[in-house]
């Protein structure tokens, strides 16, 4: 049996429809009952046959900060993929960050120690991995992480979860983690996730900024993730970068595909400075929710390259280009937009 935790997530729902495409038996936790439907939307983008593959699933109800209700989940488990993460940058939000990454987390691992899991994956971020001083420098899976640097809340608490994961496998469990750029996928366009990225540029992006990071096509994600845990590899973690783009590339070409308007002006070092102050104050006076933390600023400014060659040598892997996969979801979104 499989376990996936964040079935109800982007990664987790089209992990799902890999293994139950394969006839693979598949469990997977829940925590808000309504989500599932998004699930079901996801499957309709790739198959006629969505309801019956969609049954195959057996979920179970279950939150990963309570051990309790994880226990049942684990019965006759062999492999997991843990998929499940609250993403925010919002620095108020840290404690919550940290209940649900690490000490979530924390307790998967230690289901896993006490099930003797035959093999754990880990779906964390480039967030966690370390930064280099040069811009030009890659940045690869050895890059350090520096504690004194001014990490978002989001970036330290996936680091904290590795942690955790790397402290499983001095307990026996074989992990294999995989820090995936910015995910790019159908179905998940509300929110602040990656998907949500299209909806934003289709309704208009005012300001663009040259800073670079990296890109990936969830199905890129989803067949390395399978191929790992189906491979002999064992504690090591994997950067899934396809392309490095600037954010202007990104929302150009975003925005082509989806016939729409791009960003015409720059956001300037001096914009993002007022910018995230404003946002803050307007938090603190009127309780409104973070939209433009100082990590984020930088980061939208920062040009961080990410080197996949790790991967692509391991396990001889191809990534797909960053424009087909924004061709795919710019369609799928239209399509929704649609049929709304």
């Amino acid at each position: 049996m499989i376990l996936v935790t964040g079935g109800t997530g982007l990664v987790g729902s089209h992990l799902l429809y890999k293994l139950v495409s394969n006839n693979e038996p598949v469990r997977a936790i829940y925590r808000r009952k309504h989500k599932l439907d998004t699930v079901k939307k996801v499957f309709s983008y790739y198959s006629d046959n969505a309801e019956s593959l969609y049954n195959k699933i057996e979920w179970m109800e279950a939150n990963l900060t309570d051990i309790t209700s994880l226990e049942p989940v684990f019965k006759n488990v062999e492999h997991v993929y843990h998929c499940a993460a609250f993403v925010s940058f919002e620095p108020d939000r840290y404690h919550e960050l940290r209940k649900i990454n690490i000490i979530g987390t924390a307790n998967i691992v230690n289901l896993c120690i006490d099930n003797a899991i035959k093999k754990l994956c880990y779906v964390s971020s480039i967030a966690a991995i370390g930064h280099n001083e040069n811009p030009e420098k890659l940045i690869t899976e050895n890059t350090e992480w520096n504690p004194e640097d001014d990490n978002s809340v989001y970036a330290i608490t996936k680091y904290g979860a590795e942690i955790e994961v790397w402290r499983g496998t001095q307990e026996g469990v074989n992990a294999v983690i995989v820090n995936p750029g910015i995910i790019l996928g159908p179905g998940f366009w509300k929110g602040g996730g990656s998907s949500s990225l299209f909806k934003q540029i289709y309704k208009g992006f005012k300001y663009y900024t040259h800073g670079i990071t990296g890109y990936v096509d969830v199905w890129d994600v989803i067949n390395i993730m399978h191929q790992l845990m189906r491979s002999e590899i064992t504690n090591e973690r994997y950067i899934l970068v396809s392309e490095n783009l600037s954010f202007k590339d990104f929302q150009e070409k975003t925005a082509k595909a989806l016939g729409v308007n791009p960003a015409k002006k720059e956001a300037s070092k001096l914009i993002l400075e007022i910018g995230w102050r404003l946002d803050w104050l307007n938090h603190k006076l009127f309780g409104k929710r973070r939209k433009l933390s100082k990590q984020v600023a930088q980061t939208a400014r920062h040009k961080t390259v990410y080197d996949n060659s790790k991967i692509k040598t391991d396990i001889k892997f191809e990534f797909n280009l960053i424009e087909t996969s924004i061709q795919k979801v710019s369609t799928y979104f239209l399509d929704d937009l649609k049929n709304k």
